[in-house]
């Protein structure tokens, strides 16, 4: 069983709206997190999804659900106060519906640029490698600051710039989430930071340039041209 983790629970303070979270941000008639959604919802590999939303915004998240016609969410779970936690209730949810084999996919809700193939490509590196971070490489030099004040600066031939999805055996990352919390740790970063740290090989795909998360009102004015673009090539068929 493939399954959807999407994690919409954040206040989208960076991108200085004031009447809706970013997820809920409205482009063209439709949420952006309704776009993201879709792409799983539509997707024949993927069995089920499971959303961690503002708790307060629940009620809007599932009227946006009916009104879009998205069928494969089984559950919306409120959101927790961090990113992790947010992550973990959503986990929880999908191993009440899942096996002891299923895959999830950890994805941002305001990441509504992926493609089919990505969300394939996932599936198919974590049954061969047991997790799949998606990627772009770097085409920037990347500065490391090391504790004692100097710099290291990595070849940027040999360095990649993780995104998402980011996925996992469910039993893996629900195994590493719990052995968080029992030595109360609730600050990683992101999924791929915690399963590297609890000593899990990671595997890796190359996903889409265009895959960016939508966190600034730069991001927005981005994302809207770039659904312009789509639409473009539908039209006249590029």
């Amino acid at each position: 069983m493939n399954i959807a983790v999407i994690f919409a629970g954040g206040s989208g303070l960076r991108m200085h709206t004031k009447s809706r979270p970013k997820q809920f941000l409205d482009l063209n008639g439709k949420p952006i997190i309704i776009y993201t959604l879709e792409l799983f919802d539509n997707h024949p590999q993927i069995d089920a999804i499971v959303v961690a939303c503002i708790e307060n915004w629940i009620p809007f998240l599932e009227k946006q659900l009916r009104k879009f016609e998205i069928t494969k969410v089984i559950k919306v779970v409120p959101g927790g106060e961090t990113g992790q936690q947010s992550i973990y209730n959503a986990l929880c949810a999908a191993e009440n519906a899942g096996t002891d084999d299923s895959i999830v996919l950890i994805h941002d809700g305001v990441r509504p640029l992926i493609t089919e193939q990505t969300i394939t490509d996932n599936i198919n590196k974590v049954k061969q490698s047991g997790s799949c971070i998606t990627c772009i490489p770097a085409t920037e030099t990347l500065v490391v600051r090391q504790t004692d004040g100097s710099l290291e600066i990595p070849s940027r031939a040999d360095s990649l710039i993780a995104r998402a999805p980011q996925s996992f055996f469910l039993k893996d990352i629900i195994a590493a989430h719990r052995r968080a919390l029992a030595e109360g740790r609730n600050d990683f970063i992101d999924s791929c930071t915690m399963m590297s740290q609890y000593g899990y090989k990671l595997g890796t795909i190359i996903g889409p340039m265009e895959n960016i998360k939508i966190t600034t009102p730069t991001d927005f004015f981005v994302l809207r041209a770039m659904m312009k673009v789509h639409e473009d090539q539908q039209i006249f068929g590029l």
